[in-house]
């Protein structure tokens, strides 16, 4: 398929298209980020429960046929390298976009997610209860549709694990 390969030229490691049907959707995922380990609940508009609701998102969801799932995997210093992990979400945050134009190009409609949520702002609108400053830059994370990362990589026949000192994100486009 010609667009695995523009995405793979744009610096994926691996991507796979997947029929939606094959995803299983979990919407205990929404407990996971109740938890706020991330910090980002209640605080972004890409994260539960401002995102909307979890079960409203997998239902818009199963209304595309497939799923491009792209992933790329940054090298670390080290397992304990927070500013790599960092650094390698900001370039698969540009390698998000990128990937946003080249669906623009593909597809009449589709819907992106990416990898932990948006980074744009400084300080999230959501938190000055202001309107989301770039909506059709604002990506909802895979987690927040109810996706367990490790079985969509599964599914998608790509690793998710890629050893010693690397940190792997993964994105998805809903067509």
């Amino acid at each position: 398929m010609k667009i695995i390969e523009k995405i793979k030229n744009i610096g994926a490691d691996n991507a796979a298209v997947i029929d939606v049907a094959d995803i299983p959707f979990e919407v205990s995922l929404l407990d996971l980020c109740k938890m706020n380990t991330c910090g980002n609940y209640g605080k972004s508009w890409t994260c539960p429960p401002l995102s909307g609701e979890i079960e409203g998102l997998i239902e818009q969801a199963k209304q595309y046929k497939k799923m491009l799932v792209f992933q790329a995997v940054y090298k670390l210093e080290d397992s304990f390298d927070i500013e790599g992990m960092f650094e390698a979400n900001e370039n698969f945050r540009a390698l998000t976009e990128v990937v946003a134009d080249i669906c623009d190009d593909e597809f009449s409609e589709f819907t992106i997610l990416s990898a932990g949520g948006c980074k744009i702002c400084e300080t999230c609108a959501a938190v000055t209860n202001e309107l989301c400053r770039a909506p059709e830059r604002a990506y909802v994370p895979l987690e927040g549709y109810g996706i367990f990362v490790s079985k969509l990589a599964e599914i998608s026949g790509i690793k998710y694990i890629n050893g010693v000192n690397t940190v792997t994100y993964f994105g998805g486009v809903f067509f």
